[in-house]
This record gives structure tokens, C-alpha cells and sequence, in this order.
């Protein structure tokens, strides 16, 4: 077939599929003529309102997170404090980007790529940052530079939570929750295996060296036979890529082989220096190995070594973080969050007391007298019972676990014997009315805020690595779920109430915000009234600053 009939053939067919719009069109009922329905015109123009803050209805999480940046309430100069000299092009405002982050933690898009997107999409996202687009590398390298500041907001929301009325700390929980890692636990590698492949990869590589070595003897023979065996751009020399990517693998597994011995040389130095201050001598381990040697099941991961395997809620196991949080009984407020790399509890309730008490200091609260803390059986030893109580708290922690269905056994009656061992005495406590009251009211404190901060804001699944990036996260991410828990409750409006009630004030009437509309019916009215009035007419017009 000629290129000619082949052309012809083509036409002929697309004259066969071409159909005429009006022949389609031509007949047809408009769909839903019959019925009215509101006006819609894709292609009408609209006038929207020049204040920003006017497209975001009021009332909304954008408007409290702006008031928070804006009117001083969070305080922000240990981010200012950061910037020095005047080097390179101006910097995007911290202002705007903690607000992004702040609405972007507290509706769980927590992606510096999806933020950005969001200041394109999200009309509340525009109004935050007044109509700028910051990129996602601007948003990842402000919040990793700025971490620990944005940790450190923390016990800024706690002091607003106190100021508005929404901490008690008569009754507090403590609970733990496994944090996702930004790691894989297919990229992890116990101890006994990093051994075998040390051993195995220094075989391999000591083979393609010697073949390497071969062929460069053989290449020197001949200048031809080199051009051809490695071409024209190389000298011959350069390491294969096979044995490259080996060097590179058996140098990542020696570091993290030396590091589990170094990690159980210390851990097994401290266990003996504790059986030493106690008169005991250590036992050699019942498998014969050396002690100072990491067990042949310790495990280290690759992309996060701080991160350890962890057995989650699912019954699966992930490279996790341990978070911790003591949470308030009368709001669901955090009060302290800390983060650990273990997962066992137990060691994990003297960390979290002290920041307890930290915080509480730095904010100029204290413990009630009759102050409770409640914890499941995880937490429980003797230490912990004493250190609780040396943080001013009565422990309520749980001696073992019960089944739902199983009912609780009475506390027994009488004086307490003087032989009972703490454990004894704890279990007794929470048998009494007073003690079932209390621990009762754990679950319903601390278990919906894991759920909150997982569903709400997104907040299980971790995306800076290190233990140290891991943990400023976290408290970041319970600052924000303390914000909404205030925005909910009233927001910094409740916070003057709680002021004026205090100093016995009246309240103060909230002037309204001036819109474009308000102001055009004002010229209105203005320019729109009769001779006479001539003197009203030329008054001038009050229209109320936008904001105020």
C-alpha cells in the first residue's frame, strides 16, 4: 500500500467515527429541566473579601492558631534568637511557619510535602501564610533546625491549659504507647547474623580482589588487550562495582557490630557496678557466652539505629519508639511526655515524674495534697512505689493483669500484717473501694488522648530519625493535641474569662471586624441620603481596622 492509499484510508476512517455535536445535542431533554435547583455558574466572577482572615469562618482552628502566633501568647524568641547577621536572601517569618505546622500537627498533615501543597489547596492554610507558598525543603529544614524550640512549646500549652482552668492534677495517668520509627525492621540485622556475614563478605571480597588482581597482570601485558578489556575512558585500576558495593556493605556491618559490643560492654559494666553497691557478685550467663558480648538475638537497625524492635498493639513487631505521657484527669491534658527506646514501662515512670515536676515548676503549679497517679502492671516495682511517692503522688499502680470478665476479689478485712511485701500491700490498696475508684478511671484518662493524637493528628508514626529528633517530635505532637484540647474548650477566650473571674472584672464587649460589605453599605448610606441632611452627609465614616 502506497503512502498515498494509505492517507485516504486514514480520512475515510475518521470520517466513519465523526460525529456532529448538534446530531448528538438535537432531541435531547436537558437533564433535570423539570426540576429547580439553586443557581450554579462554574464561569461566574466573584468578589472575594480582601482580608484573608474573612474567607476562614470564625470560630475556626486557623483563627486560634493565628492568635496564638500573633498576639505574643506563644512565645517564639528562642526561634528569633536563632537567626544572626543578615547573609543570603530574607528567610521566610517563623511566624508563618510555625503556624503551618502547628494547623498542619493538629489535622494530621504532618508531610512538609503536603503542607506545601496545602498552602495552594487549603483556604485556611492560605490565610495562615498570607497567600505565600513556602517549599518543602523550606518546612523540613525550619523544623528540623528548630526542634527542639518546637519542643519546648510544650510546657508553653501546658501554661495556657492551667491558665484556662483545664489542669487539675488532683488525678493523674501514665501510660506508654509504641511509636512508629521511620525505619524498616527488614533493614535490621542481629548480632549472630552480622558475624556470619562479616565472614562471609571479607571471603567474597578476598576472591574478587585476587580475580581482580588477575586481570590487571593480564592486562598489563598489552596496551591493546587493556583498551579493550576496559575501554578507552578508564585506566584499568578502578575497584569493580561488585567489589565496591561489598567494602561499602562490610564496613555498615562492622560499625553496627562494634557498636552492639560497645552498647553491651556498658550495659554489662553498669549491671556489675549495681551488684557491687548491693554486696552481690555477678552470675556468668547459663549459656556460657561472654557477658560483655551483645546476646546473639540483639538486633541493629540500619537506617535508625536509636530505633528498636518493638512488639505493637497488633500483635506485629516494627522498629519503634517507646512514648511516654501523664495526662490529666480533668481535661485530658499532657503534662509531661517523654520518649525512651525501651520497650519495657518499668524504667520509664522516674523519667516521666521528673519532667512532671519540671514542668510543673516552670509553670508555677503544684501537686495537690491528695494527688493520685494511676499505671498498669508494666510500671509496677518496689522503686516505683517509692518513687512515686517521693514525687509527692499515691501510686495506684496495678500488681498484675485481670481478665475483663474476671471479677475483682474483695479486699480483705483488717489491720494490714506487718510481713506483707509492698507488692502485697499495692494489691490490697486497689482492692478497696477508694483504690478501685481511682485506678478504674485510668483507662478513660490517658487512653483516649493515644487515641486522639493516632486518628486526630497522625501522631504514631514518626518521621525524623534519632532518638534525640524522635523525642522533639513527640512532645511536639502532644503540645498540639493540648492546643486543640484549649481551642475546644473556648480557646484563648477562656483564658480572659478565667482572668477577669479571677480579678473580679467585668467582661469586656468584643468589637466586631470591619468587612468589605459593612463598609460599602457605610458609602452607601453615606452618599446616598437627601440635601438636607447635608451635615450628616459630610460626617465621617467610622469603619472599625480590620482585626481589632
Amino acid at each position: 500500500m502506497t503512502v498515498v492509499a494509505a492517507a485516504e484510508a486514514v480520512g475515510e476512517q475518521e470520517r466513519l467515527v465523526e460525529v456532529e455535536r448538534e446530531a448528538v445535542v438535537e432531541g435531547r431533554r436537558p437533564a433535570g429541566e423539570e426540576k429547580t435547583f439553586r443557581p450554579y455558574d462554574p464561569d461566574q466572577l466573584l468578589l472575594m473579601a480582601p482580608d484573608l482572615r474573612e474567607w476562614v469562618p470564625e470560630g475556626d482552628l486557623a483563627h486560634f492558631v493565628s492568635d496564638l502566633a500573633e498576639s505574643g501568647t506563644l512565645d517564639l524568641s528562642a526561634i528569633y534568637a536563632d537567626y544572626e547577621g543578615e547573609r543570603g536572601y530574607p528567610p521566610y517569618d517563623p511566624r508563618l511557619l510555625v503556624k503551618l505546622l502547628l494547623y498542619g500537627y493538629a489535622t494530621g498533615v504532618v508531610s512538609s510535602r503536603k503542607l506545601e501543597q496545602a498552602t495552594y489547596r487549603d483556604v485556611a492554610v492560605r490565610m495562615l501564610c498570607v497567600d505565600q507558598h513556602p517549599d518543602y525543603r523550606s518546612i523540613a529544614r525550619f523544623r528540623k533546625r528548630h526542634l527542639e524550640a518546637l519542643g519546648e512549646l510544650f510546657v508553653q500549652t501546658l501554661r495556657l491549659c492551667g491558665q484556662a482552668g483545664l489542669v487539675g492534677l488532683g488525678s493523674l495517668a501514665l501510660d506508654g504507647t509504641k511509636l512508629r520509627a521511620n525505619a524498616s525492621r527488614h533493614k535490621a540485622m542481629s548480632y549472630e547474623r552480622m558475624v556470619q556475614a562479616e565472614a562471609q563478605l571479607e571471603a567474597e571480597i578476598a576472591v574478587i580482589r585476587a580475580n581482580v588482581r588477575a586481570l590487571l597482570e593480564e592486562a598489563e601485558a598489552t596496551d591493546a588487550a587493556e583498551d579493550e578489556r576496559y575501554g578507552l575512558d578508564r585506566r584499568g585500576d578502578e575497584l569493580p562495582d561488585d567489589l565496591r558495593r561489598r567494602e561499602q556493605r562490610l564496613e555498615r556491618i562492622r560499625k553496627a557490630k562494634e557498636a552492639l559490643e560497645a552498647e553491651a560492654r556498658a550495659a554489662e559494666q553498669a549491671r556489675r557496678a549495681e551488684l557491687e553497691a548491693q554486696g552481690r557478685r555477678p552470675r556468668p550467663p547459663r549459656d556460657g557466652r561472654d557477658p560483655f558480648k551483645p546476646r546473639p538475638k540483639a538486633q541493629r537497625n540500619f537506617t535508625d539505629p536509636e530505633s528498636k524492635i518493638m512488639k505493637t498493639s497488633d500483635g506485629s513487631y516494627h522498629q519503634c519508639y517507646s512514648g511516654q505521657a501523664v495526662v490529666d484527669a480533668k481535661a485530658q491534658v499532657v503534662v509531661a511526655a517523654e520518649l525512651s527506646d525501651e520497650a519495657p514501662d518499668a524504667r520509664q515512670l522516674e523519667p516521666a515524674l521528673e519532667q512532671l515536676g519540671d514542668n510543673l515548676e516552670a509553670i508555677g503549679a503544684q501537686l495537690p495534697a491528695d494527688a493520685t497517679l494511676s499505671a498498669d502492671a508494666g510500671y509496677f516495682s518496689e522503686d516505683n512505689v517509692r518513687i512515686t511517692l517521693g514525687h509527692g503522688l499515691d501510686p495506684h499502680i496495678a500488681t498484675g493483669r485481670f481478665k475483663h470478665s474476671e471479677p475483682q476479689p474483695p479486699a480483705p478485712r483488717g489491720p494490714i500484717p506487718k510481713t506483707a511485701t509492698p507488692k502485697q500491700r499495692m494489691a490490697r490498696k486497689l482492692r478497696t473501694k477508694k483504690g478501685r475508684a481511682v485506678y478504674s478511671r485510668r483507662k478513660a484518662i490517658v487512653e483516649p488522648v493515644f487515641g486522639q493524637i493516632d486518628t486526630v493528628q497522625n501522631g504514631r508514626r514518626l518521621l525524623l530519625r534519632g532518638k534525640q529528633a524522635a523525642r522533639g517530635q513527640w512532645r511536639f505532637t502532644c503540645a498540639v493535641h493540648n492546643l486543640l484540647k484549649l481551642h475546644r474548650a473556648g480557646g484563648l477566650a477562656l483564658i480572659r474569662k478565667e482572668s477577669r473571674d479571677a480579678e473580679g472584672a467585668p467582661a469586656a464587649r468584643r468589637r466586631p471586624r470591619a468587612t468589605l460589605a459593612a463598609a460599602v453599605r457605610s458609602l452607601t448610606t453615606r452618599f446616598s441620603c437627601s440635601a438636607d441632611d447635608c451635615a450628616v452627609r459630610n460626617a465621617p465614616v467610622a469603619v472599625t481596622a480590620p482585626g481589632s
